[in-house]
């Protein structure tokens, strides 16, 4: 995939909405969150309400909406808080001129995502993927990862036949076999290796740390740090729960998944850190590694400064 200029700022055309926490005439000001299936700590606070019970006091409604794309809603800021992704998301958005900060990030787990194969497939290494059509999900971590691990292998894009394929419908190719090979995350990763026997051929070890960010749009986080604030510690609570009560945590989130096995759920957590830290400039660099790379493949098209980012920090 070659996005052209005209794809990437395509999204960034429509204004962020910016709201005043004021409330009109009584009614509650609405505060617009988007999340995906690999958002377990938004979803956590979301099944349990707790930023409804935070922001009320504040005259402020929390709305929420679930995507399998990040992208679009990212680049037209149809939300105010954006579900946390992989690095490489936001390296989409700066090239599309998106007007996000970043307000958090979750420490590096970088086997929370991988290259597999059918457990009976002839693929055994990154290399033998040439000529070979791979699934992944455009823009996503796993995108970079594919990319990098071609790289360091000496191949491009052009050695493979990439199909561009969302998550749900990259674990019916895989299933089907209409994809040698899938670059997936959890918790799309732990469910296909519980439902297939599966070979991992990579993953982001040595590659990326696989650090989620969260971002918000600047101008409600210039407007609403108090919000953020809010945010960043329910964020940061419900991932220190989550690592201390793990059992409890498989069972809330496995009939949020879909009936997912508690110890699928298990092993996604195990995989992911969940500490939710601030974002630091100064540790931006494997974010500009990433650029570079999507660059040099011709995935964004102009060369952009990652560590220029605004970033919010929560006060001392």
């Amino acid at each position: 995939m070659i996005l052209t200029r005209r794809q990437v700022l395509a999204g960034a055309l429509a204004a962020p909405v910016v709201l005043s926490g004021a409330s009109h005439a009584g009614a509650a000001a609405p505060v617009r969150f988007s999340y995906q299936r690999s958002s377990t700590l938004l979803t956590l606070l979301k099944e349990e309400r707790v930023l409804e019970k935070r922001l009320a006091p504040l005259g402020l409604e929390v709305n929420w909406k679930q995507f399998t794309s990040v992208l679009q809603p990212m680049n037209a800021g149809s939300v105010e808080f954006h579900a946390d992704v992989a690095d490489a998301v936001p390296i989409f958005t700066q090239a599309a001129g998106a007007k996000l900060t970043f307000y958090a990030t979750e420490a590096p787990s970088p086997s929370a995502e991988a290259i597999i194969v059918h457990a009976d497939s002839p693929i055994r290494s990154v290399r033998d993927l040439k000529g070979k059509r791979v699934g992944v999900s455009r823009g996503s971590g796993c995108h970079f990862i594919l990319a990098a691990a071609l790289a360091r292998e000496g191949l491009s894009f052009s050695d493979i036949t990439p199909a561009y394929l969302e998550a749900p419908d990259g674990a019916a190719a895989f299933k089907g076999r209409s994809i040698d090979a899938w670059v997936i995350w959890d918790p799309f990763l732990s469910i296909t290796e519980h439902q297939h026997p599966v070979r991992t051929i990579a993953d982001a070890t040595g590659l990326s740390g696989y650090s989620r960010y969260y971002t918000v749009n600047t101008s409600f986080a210039n407007e609403r740090p108090d919000v953020v604030k809010i945010v960043f510690e329910a964020l940061a609570e419900q991932g220190r729960w989550v690592k201390a009560n793990p059992e409890a945590a498989a069972k809330k989130l496995a009939p949020i998944w879909g009936d997912v096995p508690p110890d699928v759920v298990s092993a996604v957590n195990q995989r992911r850190s969940y500490q939710v830290l601030p974002v630091q400039r100064d540790r931006l660099g494997d974010q500009q590694r990433i650029a570079d790379v999507f660059l040099a493949a011709g995935l964004i098209p102009q060369k952009i400064d990652a560590t220029s980012a605004p970033i919010w920090s929560p006060p001392s």
